[in-house]
């Protein structure tokens, strides 16, 4: 369910953009890695299973980490406090069965549970705003950010595991710098120092001047930008979303819209007006039929390495 270009060895739900994909890749101001494409249709289905009369959030909580024990890749979750109920996105992947051990673990508050299914595959994209690449992969660039007189760029963790030295293009003959600092999963956030002093990296998303960064809400109004399909605009549905991409890697935290992403948009900007608002990370759906996309917070990852925006 992520937004990045995957190299032949990498299996999770989300997906890195292979190197070689695209040739056209500068490094400009504000740059996007995109993991993996999640999209929620507005036709999507909900079974109609969530009459428990609402439970508190405590009770709620307590079912989500029953979501998190059965495990089941291809599953996306929140709370919607206002019916007291936990919603569950099921990607194409996801059996009958996979949803009845679901259920199970619930327990007695399964009733609680309200199941959405989504074509596709809960993944993560890699490619974005302005690209940047890895030796095996290629993302996109989130905000250009600095800590003093030392600059940075935020993408998605799930891009800098395992990277140590990032280029503009596929050619690896300009290179931006190396990572400095990487969390995934659990977060989905990752901070690349430049190294190359010739490389200009202004505070801007494409033409977008970013000023502040700021913290969702349901109901903005948000733009996506990223290397694989530009830029894209949606609202925010939820907020606190946790997302299984398989393979032991659960991402919580995180920021549900409806904007759309494809694989290589992983890591890139999630902004509303001059404010930076996410990461990136992944989902399902595509650019053509709709998707569904989750971010990382980008406050939370500024507050991890000590930077800003500007």
């Amino acid at each position: 369910m992520s937004f990045k270009h995957n190299p032949p060895t990498h299996t999770p739900v989300a997906r890195r953009v292979r190197i070689g994909t695209r040739t056209r890749l500068t490094v400009l101001a504000a740059g996007l890695a995109a993991v993996a494409a999640f999209a929620v249709p507005a036709s999507a289905s909900a079974d109609a299973d969530a009459s428990s009369g609402g439970l508190s959030a405590d009770r709620l909580a307590a079912v989500g980490a029953s979501v998190q024990r059965a495990d089941v890749a291809g599953t996306a979750w929140y709370t919607d406090p206002a019916n007291g109920t936990l919603v569950v996105t099921a990607d194409s992947t996801v059996s009958g069965a996979d949803l009845a051990r679901i259920k199970h673990e619930a327990g007695a508050d399964s009733g609680a549970l309200r199941v959405e299914h989504t074509p596709g595959r809960l993944s993560k994209l890699i490619s974005g705003g302005d690209p940047i690449l890895a030796s095996s992969w290629r993302c996109s660039l989130g905000f250009n950010v600095r800590s003093g007189s030392t600059y940075y760029l935020l993408t998605a963790g799930h891009c800098t595991q395992g990277a140590g030295t990032w280029w503009t293009s596929t050619s690896h003959t300009t290179t931006i710098g190396a990572t400095v600092g990487s969390s995934f999963p659990g977060n989905d956030y990752g901070l690349v120092r430049y190294d190359n002093t010739s490389l200009a990296h202004a505070g801007t998303v494409g033409s977008q001047d970013i000023t502040s960064a700021a913290n969702a809400t349901v109901g903005m109004s948000v733009t996506r930008r990223g290397s694989t399909t530009g830029i894209h605009s949606g609202t925010v549905q939820a907020l606190n979303a946790t997302v299984n991409y398989g393979n032991g890697e659960i991402v919580s935290g995180l920021i549900r819209t409806n904007v759309c992403a494809e694989p290589g948009d992983s890591g890139g900007s999630l902004y509303s007006g001059t404010r930076a608002i996410g990461l990136t990370s992944g989902g399902s759906g595509d650019c053509s039929s709709g998707g569904t996309t989750f971010f990382q917070p980008v406050t939370e990852a500024l507050a991890a390495y000590g930077v800003s925006v500007y």
